[in-house]
């Protein structure tokens, strides 16, 4: 099963530290998915981390978006021995990093991410899934990203990096305000 790639082609929460966050979830995560932050992570010595849900009913804008950097966690003890980026997930009971996309931003993924089968014009939170789905229309009561254009990111490993390519989608941002 490959994961999602994403890029942060330009984005806020470059320059804006409060559009950053270290978070922990129940569940794995791949980079690119959004969810809601529910708070501060009740354990003790994780005095800064979040704990993020899955978007619902209610909460489907003020997101957050995983975005760590993908340094592979093959055993539970080692990082960064697997190069392939494919095989990167923000594991679940790990903290990882999360920005807040706010309008503007520019930001590209692979398919992974998206629900749907077509390309639109569009893609939206949805209820009951950390994916964004594709859609017509924007919604100004939901996370809302605009296509822009179709590219591809280069991957592989070892002798053979840059030798594969996969198809990403590039969004601009319109809305994630609290409404």
């Amino acid at each position: 099963m490959t994961h999602t790639l994403l890029i942060q082609n330009d984005v806020a929460a470059e320059n804006v530290r409060s559009y950053n966050r270290t978070v922990i979830s129940a569940s794995d995560i791949d980079n690119g998915w959004v969810f809601y932050i529910d708070g501060k992570y009740d354990v003790d010595g994780y005095d800064e981390v979040f704990e993020v849900k899955q978007p619902a009913s209610g909460s489907l804008t003020d997101l957050w978006m995983a975005a760590s950097p993908e340094v592979v966690l093959t055993d539970s003890k080692y990082r960064g021995i697997n190069p392939d980026a494919e095989d990167f997930v923000n594991t679940a009971s790990l903290v990882f990093d999360a920005f807040k996309p706010v309008h503007g931003d520019i930001i590209s993924m692979t398919a992974d991410a998206l629900t749907g089968t077509a390309e639109q014009a569009f893609a939206v939170s949805q209820d009951g899934s950390y994916k964004l789905a594709w859609a017509a229309a924007p919604s100004g009561s939901l996370l809302s990203l605009k296509y822009i254009d179709t590219g591809h990111v280069p991957y592989g490993s070892g002798s053979a990096v840059g030798s594969q390519r996969r198809t990403t989608y590039k969004f601009e941002v319109l809305y994630n305000e609290v409404v």
